[in-house]
């Protein structure tokens, strides 16, 4: 539990520090939002399920992300604005970072369901239909975010994050989709050999 503790206290100052002057209070709450409803889910299940250490730190990784984003907003984020004029970008491209993870993280998410609840026992489709989920889930939140921006105007621009790139939402997915095939290839016996520790 130990391990545990540490990892609110390191979403706790984080999500503090990422309130505190935010460069637009409306997209800050558009960006941490999905990761405070996801530590109330967790939180609440946390006694009929708890996840590997290895997941929840996955979980929290992307949290940060989300919180820096939600921060300073995607296309304002100071290491990548610098790393946008060393490599001559158009484009700060941070949200990639989130999009990256946003399928990468779900993807070791249900991985570690479906092993433990025994969801799929057909081994032969297993990865792609994590990959596939977590495409639908990437291509859900474009759609909340198309309609966050339809709904608020200009204060929704920043939230939707194009930067003026006609394939944004495209590469979203796209990143999402490397994301969870990443994860899958490079963590899952690092995901197995803990669960294995619970299991038995």
């Amino acid at each position: 539990m130990k391990y545990i503790y540490f990892l609110i206290s390191v979403f706790t100052v984080t999500f503090l520090a990422s309130i505190i002057n935010p460069k637009e209070g409306f997209t800050c709450f558009l960006e941490v939002i999905p990761a405070i409803i996801g530590f109330i889910i967790l939180a609440f299940t946390f006694k009929k399920f708890r996840f590997t250490n290895f997941t929840y730190t996955l979980i929290l990784i992307h949290c940060i992300i989300l919180f820096v984003g939600g921060h300073y907003t995607y296309a304002e984020v100071p290491l990548f604005d610098y790393i946008k004029e060393i490599f001559h970008q158009s484009r700060n491209n941070y949200d990639k970072v989130g999009h990256f993870a946003q399928g990468l993280v779900p993807a070791m998410i249900i991985r570690e369901l479906f092993i433990r609840k025994k969801v799929i026992n057909n081994k032969s489709f297993f990865n792609f239909i994590i990959v596939s989920i977590c495409l639908a889930i990437s291509a859900t939140y474009e759609f909340i975010e198309w309609f966050v921006s339809l709904a608020t105007g200009d204060g929704g621009d920043a939230f939707l994050g194009t930067q003026g790139y006609v394939w944004d939402t495209q590469s979203d997915m796209l990143f999402a989709t490397i994301g969870a095939i990443v994860g899958l290839i490079l963590f899952s016996r690092i995901q197995d050999k803990q669960i294995q520790k619970i299991q038995f």
